[in-house]
């Protein structure tokens, strides 16, 4: 994979920053709210390597999490993995306001403020995954280690 030039959304310029390998994506994105699903289906991916970022609240705390389109995330795992007792999906508008970054387009890094991230364990079967650079219609493949370092992330089985 080789490394852009220039950053196009905050996740990318985190990534140049840390001269993290990286290819971007682009497709049209038609908008229909199962962002992810679209993406695979646009690029003609696995739905497995795919992942979504969602915004959860555990125990009030908000929390990324990264799981495949091809799956759900699972609550209770996630709550589970963050130390704590329950876990609630965010408001749309609450997870934009956080990151920075509308829904469809969230971006495990570059947002408004620094979120614990938790990636499906799931990832590590795969050389390469791919997730939301910051803006719809555009991916980022990277592989998962450089993942889960520079999103500082937990791994957990948090997809069902």
């Amino acid at each position: 994979m080789a490394r852009r030039a220039a950053a196009s959304t905050p996740a990318l310029a985190v990534l140049d920053d840390a001269g993290v390998p990286y290819a971007t994506h682009p497709y049209t994105a038609p908008g229909r709210a199962a962002y992810g699903t679209e993406a695979a289906e646009a690029l003609g991916l696995d739905p497995h390597r795919v992942l979504k970022t969602l915004v959860a609240e555990v125990d009030g705390t908000p929390v990324l999490a990264m799981v495949p389109v091809a799956g759900t995330l699972d609550l209770k795992a996630l709550a589970a993995a963050c130390g704590g007792k329950r876990a609630v999906m965010a408001d749309p508008a609450k997870a934009q306001r956080l990151t920075g970054y509308v829904v469809g387009g969230i971006a495990p890094l570059g947002g408004r403020q620094p979120l614990a991230v938790v990636v499906d364990l799931s990832v590590v079967e795969h050389a390469t995954v791919y997730c939301s650079a910051g803006r719809r219609g555009l991916q980022m493949e990277l592989a998962p280690d450089d993942l889960v370092a520079a999103t500082g992330a937990e791994l957990a089985e948090i997809s069902s």
